[in-house]
């Protein structure tokens, strides 16, 4: 993990957050960790699954993710990168057949006019702090992965983030995700990683959301509780200072983690919303190191929403690691593998 991040770092980040998104998306509505170890353990185990069409198809994560590296991979900035997003999503939604895209992000992909002043704004919406923004902005923090640019990665994943989430619970997994995959690409200690947001990448975000001035009122009486909730985890993790050790539960398998992770949640779904879906992605990638096994296991194999937590995690992975230790049969023939290295190799050089 010392070497600098490399295009095939970019490569893997991007490909791995489809194919954890693919795995992950197989059990996402089956509530039961260690049933679905079971599962795996029937197909032979995680080295067995090859990830390909018509059985594996990838969910409206990657096709929002996409949508979202594919407008950034234009170069555009400010408005017209918003603008481009928003089409983007709009196009994203046609391709919805059997990938399961949420309610909020349908209702409000519906309201999205790209072309038209401001076209890129929907109505403030006190629903909507699910994960659909997290889970779609891990490409942001490519495309501006430098310590310097935290104000654009910040700027860039609240505007689009607000596109189907407008409340902060929403966006601020937005941030959140653009933040860890730039924090992957600076090499900075994982165990660090939650302080940072809740300290750095949350204040910018609430002093953008003015100046913006959008939703502001709605905006700061709804802000509370994604810092609160990370709050609650650091402390919990022993990560108040950013220091560690982490602290862990023992035992800590399939069967508490459907615990722990519903304990992170809003509403007893782990992953399901924006504080928790990047939360139950760090807490995998502390706990799994270098493993992708282990890491697939704790991220894409429980009962929460899998394949948005899965999404998350595989992209920083991918992003540190690389493809190594990962099975071939995982990733070779994901769908949508070609646009997923080609948005890469984009966002590789823009942010270069």
């Amino acid at each position: 993990m010392g070497s600098p991040a490399t295009l095939e770092h970019y490569k893997a980040g991007m490909v791995l957050s489809g194919a954890g998104d693919a795995i992950g998306y197989q059990w996402e509505f089956s509530f039961s960790g260690p049933d679905i170890h079971k599962a795996v353990k029937k197909l032979g185990g995680l080295k067995n699954i090859i990830v390909k069409l018509p059985d594996w198809l990838v969910s409206d994560d990657t096709v929002l993710h996409l949508a979202t590296a594919e407008a950034l991979a234009t170069g555009k900035e400010g408005e017209e990168l918003l603008q481009e997003v928003a089409f983007h999503y709009v196009k994203g939604m046609k391709d919805m057949n059997g990938r399961a895209p949420g309610g909020c992000t349908i209702a409000a992909a519906s309201k999205l006019k790209p072309g038209t002043e401001g076209g890129y704004r929907i109505p403030y919406n006190p629903r909507s702090g699910g994960c659909g923004a997290a889970m779609r902005a891990m490409c942001i923090g490519l495309r501006y992965p430098l310590p310097e640019q935290l104000s654009s990665l910040v700027a860039v994943a609240v505007e689009t983030g607000r596109m189907t989430h407008p409340h902060p619970t929403g966006f601020l997994g937005s941030v959140a995700s653009a933040l860890f995959t730039a924090y992957a690409v600076q090499r900075r200690p994982i165990t660090t990683w939650g302080l940072g947001l809740v300290k750095d990448a949350c204040p910018v975000a609430k002093e953008f959301v003015k100046t913006a001035g959008y939703a502001v009122e709605e905006t700061e009486r709804d802000w509370g509780y994604f810092t609160r909730k990370w709050e609650w985890y650091l402390e919990l993790r022993g990560l108040s200072s950013g220091t560690g050790p982490v602290v862990w539960p023992d035992p800590y398998g399939p069967a508490e983690r459907d615990k722990a992770y519903k304990s992170f949640s809003w509403s007893g779904w782990g992953g399901s919303s924006g504080h928790d879906a990047p939360m139950i992605a760090l807490d995998a990638l502390l706990g799994a190191g270098s493993n992708w096994e282990e890491l697939m296991n704790r991220v894409a194999f429980h009962g929460g929403d899998s394949d948005s937590t899965a999404v998350i995690a595989c992209c920083c992975w991918g992003l540190l690691y690389g493809t190594e230790g990962v099975p071939p049969g995982n990733y070779n023939y994901l769908e949508y593998r070609d646009r997923l290295e080609n948005s890469a190799v984009r966002l590789f050089e823009l942010s270069h």
